[in-house]
């Protein structure tokens, strides 16, 4: 009876503590644009309270004894600002900031509160990047791009320079889970593989999780890109327009209800199109490069169009309503194939922050599509398209040294594939399926440590299997300077693509959902335990600020491909399976170093890697295994107000495999030449042995250095024009894209493109 005596006065205690504490919560934005403030640091004068701004620079700190403060919010470039207030108790402050660029420009990026970001998160095999830093690179036609970044990050392969696939520690672009402000992108590449469908300058920041990714994403077992786009200009009207030889573009942003700094809400839009034309301009300024493409045609046979709106609707506590939409548009045509595809998409995302609660609620509601057509000489069809409604609702609550994210995603998928192989024989899936992932994410401060368990729960409805996927992320703060982690989880899909890894060019993306008949392992003996493909991920590493300038990162991973399933493009007769199932890992070490000080940037990755695949007659090497991988990205700032900026990108892949020729033969088609045919008169095709150790052989190795120099003329306080010369391949090389086994005719990658492109913002 005592033991619960005490335990009641304890309770009452502990209530009437917490009771007497409140929370602050809020938002920071740019004074002239309403722009948020992103990572920069708020916190409570004279105190050890304090906290980073997120991606919208909201910020909320729990936890704080009742009494007066002073809130300073601080951001590299910007004058601080500060605003006096009283926490009551269990009550909750907002406010809203407005910050000041700086009289005198320090010139640098916020190096602080990227370290202070990684001190508070685990931030394993997770690089985030912002405008900022994809235009420090080198751009081909003078259009900065992310598609030209991605490959820069330790761990990435693009494997050339046309086909914009990519290739994450190990997995396949369809084992790649690519959002934009939540809605899922089917082929965020055009076919002229410098240009993705995002334009850069509508994005707010970009998260690559190339492993180890915590429960809140499922659905893909290698990596994750999620691309948010940032809300339009808030005060004013505004935008830019730009030409290159490769392509134009136009952007237009402004208030419909502009922000007052007295409080209330805003409504805002942005819309933004590019369009190519470097077919055209090709046949006058890139004659000479045809070649590297195809000698029948006239110039280079790209073209794409993409389109993308947004509102936004903010209110008075930091509550959000978006809508976007878009419509991407590419061709490409050669004189043996003409390809288009074709992608649009809307949805909606919120935020709701209620007044007297520190749980915040996100949720998105999309649909997108996708199809694409090839038709080859062949006269063989290749048609696929694929579209997707999904809903995700997430919550989020706050604590004083914790964070807990939970929610679930519904996504109903549907799919039409035809494919006719080289043989006549059709494979052909109609099918609707339906998943619903539930995740639990929780962050923990403990001393030195934050741990991150986290639980995903993902039913899929055709294939009658629920997959539990637990993960696990940590990190120990070492010492002010030294930072270990380590992640690991479990991972399923059930979509899988066309793209056969023996393609030289992987133009054609085709999708279906995991097939719903009996499959086999490798051995093709064994039934499967399901139809999904499934990985597990091990990560570990550290994180060193080897200066107050320079950081080093250093990871090893080990990805485990325990079921994969392709389609079977070679079955010889109906009855055959659709499809194949293999086995496979990748493994390898990461390491880069960032230098930043003032006016100067400097980041180099390298990456060892071997990626492998089981198909129960083989164990081989991937056409993407590039054992090493280099990356030297430099930009300098210089002259007066740092008018002009110059940078440069070296990279250097070791060669990749290719299966080796052993012979040719005469390949006579009775089916259609009648049985009667003469093996001696008939003039036959030729056909091609293949060597029976699969990518036994290696090609050449590749590097290919990019240079640029811009130039920034001031016209008045709100308008800029930019100049931009680019050199892709300034030496030339002569970087292999394949050889043509028939005639034993080699075709080289692009050659040297310079470019010129300008730039009026206003």
């Amino acid at each position: 009876m005592k033991r619960i005596l005490l335990f009641a006065l304890l309770f009452v205690a502990m209530g009437q503590l917490l009771a007497q504490e409140g929370s602050i919560r809020g938002n920071v934005f740019e004074k002239a644009s309403g722009d948020p403030i992103i990572y920069g640091t708020v916190r409570l004068l004279n105190t050890d309270i304090g906290t980073n701004t997120d991606l919208d620079g909201f910020f909320s700190m729990t936890g704080i004894p009742e009494g007066k403060y002073t809130l300073v919010a601080t951001y590299v470039g910007f004058d601080s600002v500060s605003v006096e207030l009283t926490v009551r108790e269990n009550s909750i402050v907002y406010k809203q900031l407005y910050m000041e660029e700086s009289a005198v420009q320090l010139g640098v990026v916020d190096v602080s509160a990227r370290k202070e970001k990684a001190k508070s998160e685990v931030k394993v095999s997770s690089i985030t990047l912002t405008p900022k830093q994809i235009k420090s690179l080198p751009s081909t036609g003078g259009d900065p791009d992310i598609a030209q970044y991605l490959p820069v990050i330790p761990g990435i392969i693009a494997t050339g320079d046309q086909g914009g696939q990519l290739y994450i520690r190990g997995g396949a672009p369809i084992q790649n889970l690519i959002l934009l402000d939540g809605m899922e992108i089917y082929n965020p590449f055009h076919s002229i593989g410098f240009f993705s469908v995002f334009e850069t300058e509508t994005i707010r920041s970009v998260d690559v999780l190339t492993g180890g990714f915590n429960a809140e994403y499922g659905g893909r077992i290698s990596a994750v890109v999620d691309i948010k786009t940032r809300e339009g200009n808030k005060k004013r009207l505004s935008g830019n327009v730009s030409a290159s030889p490769f392509l134009a573009k136009v952007l237009l942003e402004g208030p419909i209800k502009p922000l007052s700094e007295e409080g209330g809400g805003s409504i805002s839009y942005l819309v933004t199109g590019k369009h190519s034309y470097i077919s055209e301009t090709s046949q006058v300024l890139y004659n000479y490069a045809q070649s590297a493409i195809d000698t029948a045609v006239t110039g280079l046979p790209f073209n794409f169009t993409d389109l993308y709106g947004k509102i936004s609707m903010v209110s008075g506590n930091g509550s959000k309503l978006n809508i976007f939409g878009f419509n991407f548009r590419d061709r490409v045509n050669y004189s043996i194939a003409d390809l288009g595809w074709q992608s649009g998409g809307a949805g909606a995302s919120f935020t709701v922050i209620p007044p007297s609660s520190n749980l915040i609620i996100n949720g998105t509601l999309a649909y997108s599509e996708y199809g694409i057509s090839l038709i080859e000489t062949d006269g063989n069809p290749r048609e696929s398209s694929i579209g997707s409604t999904a809903a995700q609702l997430k919550f989020t609550y706050f604590g004083a040294n914790s964070e807990v994210n939970y929610g679930f995603r519904f996504t109903g998928l549907n799919t039409n594939f035809e494919f006719r192989n080289f043989l006549g024989v059709t494979i052909q899936q109609q099918d609707f399926t339906t998943e619903l992932g539930g995740f639990f994410n929780y962050r923990q401060k403990v001393g030195p440590w934050i741990f991150e368990p986290s639980m995903r729960v993902q039913l899929y409805a055709s294939q009658g299997f629920t997959s539990f996927e637990p993960r696990f992320g940590a990190k120990l703060k070492a010492s002010d300077n030294l930072r270990i982690k380590f992640a690991s989880g479990l991972y399923s899909q059930n979509i899988l693509s066309s793209v056969n890894e023996q393609d030289i060019i992987n133009l054609f993306v085709g999708f279906l959902t995991g097939p719903e008949e009996t499959i086999f392992e490798p051995d093709g003996i064994t039934e499967a335990a399901n139809r999904l493909q499934r990985s597990f991920h091990v990560v570990g590493g550290f994180e060193a600020d080897l200066s107050s300038n320079l950081e080093m990162n250093v990871e090893g991973y080990y990805k485990g491909f325990t079921q994969l399933i392709n389609l079977n493009r070679n079955k010889l007769s109906a009855s055959d399976p659709d499809f194949a199932t293999e086995t496979g890992a990748a493994y390898g070490l990461d390491i880069s170093f960032r230098y930043e000080k003032q006016n100067f940037y400097f980041w180099s990755t390298y990456s060892l890697g071997y990626v492998r695949r089981d198909d129960g007659e083989q164990v081989y090497p991937t056409v993407f295994d590039r054992r090493h991988n280099v990356n030297l990205l430099a930009s300098y700032s210089f002259g007066k107000e740092k008018s002009w900026e110059a940078g440069a990108r070296w990279n250097f892949g070791s060669p990749f495999p290719f299966t080796q020729t052993q012979g040719f033969y005469s390949s006579i088609n009775f089916l259609e030449e009648g049985l009667g045919t003469d093996p001696l008169t008939t003039n036959p095709d030729l056909g091609i042995l293949f060597s029976e150790e699969r990518n036994g052989g290696r090609l050449i190795p590749y590097h290919r250095l990019d240079l640029s120099l811009k130039r920034t003329f001031t016209l008045s306080k709100y308008s800029t024009l930019e100049v931009l010369f680019s050199l892709t391949n300034a030496y030339n090389r002569a970087n292999i894209f394949f050889i043509d086994r028939r005639t034993a005719e080699r075709v080289d990658q692009l050659p040297a493109l310079p470019s010129l492109g300008v730039t009026w913002k206003f």
